[in-house]
């Protein structure tokens, strides 16, 4: 049972990895480190971390300006 819940786990983060990667790229933003973290996919529990990984000063102003407006 423990791993197909892992499998599970691992299915989910990698779904949410690609809606955030489509959703970021419809505003123009592309986070290039985007992706599961791979020390945590190691482990059985929890669920795998994603990694928003590393990017420049202008993508992370753009990315705060897109939250600002979501958030209003």
């Amino acid at each position: 049972m423990k791993e197909r819940h892992s499998a599970l786990c691992v299915e989910e983060a990698e779904d949410v990895v690609k809606e955030l990667r489509a959703l970021l790229a419809k505003t123009g933003i592309a986070l290039p480190s985007l992706g599961l973290d791979p020390v945590s996919l190691a482990r059985e529990a929890p669920c795998p971390l994603v990694d928003l990984g590393r990017c420049s000063v202008e993508t992370a102003r753009r990315l705060a300006a897109v939250m600002a407006v979501a958030a209003r």
